[in-house]
């Protein structure tokens, strides 16, 4: 399965696909979509839906991790990556990529077992679990990458528990 990690902004748009082969987790690619701050907010949403596009054409990834908007003391800001996620969310339905909504403190629980974990322990968990050379930059793309790393492990999870309640508890 090949995931499409989201860490969505309006300015910046990070993302990272992850890939699980035999057992193992291996980063694909990663990087990040830019737009001019100078150029109108329409424009710069139709930018981000173009630039996303030659993602999912090039890499037909089968789900999508996507962070969930952490809403700050900045409305404005809030009020921009939420039209970013809106053109994001939209842009993998209209795909027919599975998309899968994760919080900040679910994906900093999922990679370092702590949901209060701060950016450098994230990172250097994202380049110990891919085994990778360096840390993925710049940070949106190694946090798009972390959302992937968390679908498979949230899945693993989902999986075992589904398992789990297939079968008697010992001692029933």
């Amino acid at each position: 399965m090949l995931v499409l990690g989201i860490d969505p902004g309006l300015a910046i748009t990070g993302y990272g696909l992850v890939q699980e082969q035999d057992g193992n987790l291996l980063l694909v690619d990663c990087g990040i979509i830019t737009t001019p701050a100078r150029v109108p907010v329409s424009k710069r949403l139709q930018q981000l839906h173009e630039g996303l596009q030659k993602v999912l054409d090039t890499y037909q990834p089968d789900a999508a991790s996507v962070e969930e908007l952490f809403f700050g003391s900045n409305a404005k800001t809030a009020m921009l990556v939420g039209q970013a996620r809106g053109v994001i969310l939209l842009a993998l339905s209209m795909r027919g990529v599975t998309i899968h909504e994760y919080t900040p403190m679910q994906i900093k629980q999922a990679l370092v077992g702590y949901g209060g974990a701060g950016k450098k322990q994230m990172q250097r968990m994202v380049k110990m679990l891919l085994d990778l050379p360096e840390i993925p930059t710049p940070d949106d793309a190694a946090d798009a990458v972390a959302a992937a790393i968390c679908h498979f492990h949230s899945a693993r999870m989902t999986d075992l528990l589904a398992a789990h309640d297939g079968q008697e508890e010992p001692g029933s």
